[in-house]
């Protein structure tokens, strides 16, 4: 397997999610399956994990939610509790974030950590845990929130990230994109254009479960409903192949064999989605960024290109065959041009939401290039978690992609989609 590539896995169900009143898409419950620690925390066992979290300044965190958690009288104060405590997590991970490195690995095993303690919390009167960490999860990924700017005036956008993936090959890894998402939430760009571009973000687990309870529809639905905060542009955010941005242009509603951070697979076509009423998945979405503009401006040391391929099986059927050009009509999708991991699934599912309640919003899905290690740290042997080659590749993905976003907002009509 790639696990450079979110949307490579090697040519890489569980229930539909229940609704609630409204529509509205409960918290994925995944994290609480079991009352033993999950193979995600399991990992925490090892050193590199522990000195992230010290070198993010976020090693005091777990300690402070199990003290106040000990003060709690109830089930509905251990969830203000930790409600309280993930959101906390959050912002302090993303100021540690923008004064240090830049790196956004500190949040992914802190955040784990705090997953392990409440799984572990024996309290003297009834919780429910998978709901706590339900809650904790939202929290502690920007989730469940729009808090942009209304009005003309105001240019809105969301982007998603993903947490590290890849762990068991080399446990020092982190992901671009969740550094980028976390950098970018609550910034401000200007564009060409002369308006400003408020940006908004979440980080998105490595896990199939999640994705089959409706943990993308609930990220971004609060973005896209129609209202005066509705966004005008989003993008789903991925790490990708080495030394270049890639602009997906079409995604598949198919899952390959790729394992997840819990090493588990989910093959298939993509589960129906959360708001669907019966209505079948389509075999393709299409993504809408202004992927011309976007790779024709110089925005930074990476080339940036449109991908319109996809892995498909054709109408009648047959073989899988590569498309180049995109997928023909009445076929049946095997990749997008993110693969078949959860990059593509991000992808589809978020245009698919669009198109389904927010048409005429632009959006879709970029892979960026794979961060680097120096030469002679290449190896998890080397014991060394971070270098100066690391520093400056996260960083120089994290600058580019803010001027994509500045040259894709650019090219948005006065007014918008959402105003």
């Amino acid at each position: 397997m790639n696990f450079g590539n979110h949307g490579s896995s090697p040519r890489l169900v569980p229930p539909v999610p229940r609704k609630t009143p409204g529509g509205a898409v409960p918290a994925p419950s995944s994290e609480a399956q079991t009352a033993q620690p999950t193979i995600e925390e399991d990992r925490l066992t090892g050193a590199v994990p522990q000195r992230l979290i010290q070198h993010g300044g976020l090693a005091g965190a777990a300690p402070r939610l199990l003290a106040a958690l000990a003060d709690a009288g109830s089930a509905s104060e251990a969830s203000a509790v930790v409600s309280r405590h993930g959101r906390s997590l959050w912002r302090e991970a993303i100021r540690r974030l923008r004064e240090g490195d830049g790196d956004d690995r500190p949040l992914y095993w802190a955040r784990l950590e705090l997953a392990r303690a409440v799984r572990g919390w024996r309290p003297d009167f009834p919780v429910d845990t998978g709901e706590l960490l339900g809650v904790l999860g939202r929290e502690s990924r920007g989730i469940g929130l729009n808090g942009l700017p209304a009005g003309p005036d105001r240019l809105r956008v969301v982007v998603t990230g993903f947490d590290p993936f890849g762990l068991d090959s080399d446990v020092r890894r982190g992901n671009p994109s969740g550094a980028a998402a976390l950098a970018l939430h609550g910034t401000v760009v200007r564009t060409d254009c002369g308006r400003s571009a408020h940006i908004e973000a979440v980080v998105l687990p490595v896990r199939w479960r999640d994705f089959t309870d409706g943990v993308v529809e609930q990220a971004l639905r609060p973005y896209l409903e129609p209202g005066p905060r509705q966004v005008h542009l989003f993008m789903t955010v991925s790490q990708g192949r080495p030394g270049v941005f890639d602009i997906e242009r079409h995604n598949a509603g198919w899952r390959g064999e790729g394992a997840d951070n819990l090493k588990e697979t989910a093959p298939g076509p993509v589960p129906p989605v959360p708001g669907a009423d019966g209505v079948p998945n389509p075999p393709w979405t299409a993504g809408t960024l202004p992927h011309a503009e976007m790779a024709a401006a110089a925005t930074g040391p990476h080339p940036v290109r449109g991908n319109p391929a996809v892995t498909e099986v054709p109408a009648g059927g047959g073989e899988p065959v590569v498309r180049e050009a995109g997928p023909t009509a009445g076929s049946s999708a095997r990749a997008g041009g993110g693969g078949d991991y959860l990059s593509n699934e991000v992808a589809y599912r978020a245009t698919l939401l669009r198109d389904r309640v927010a048409a005429g919003v632009p959006g879709g899905h970029l892979h960026t290039p794979v961060l680097r290690f120096a030469e002679e740290n290449a190896s998890e042997a080397s014991g060394r978690f971070t270098d100066g080659t690391l520093v400056g590749s996260r960083m120089d993905i994290t600058a580019q992609i803010r001027s994509l976003l500045a040259v894709a907002a650019g090219t948005l009509p006065a007014g918008g989609a959402a105003d």
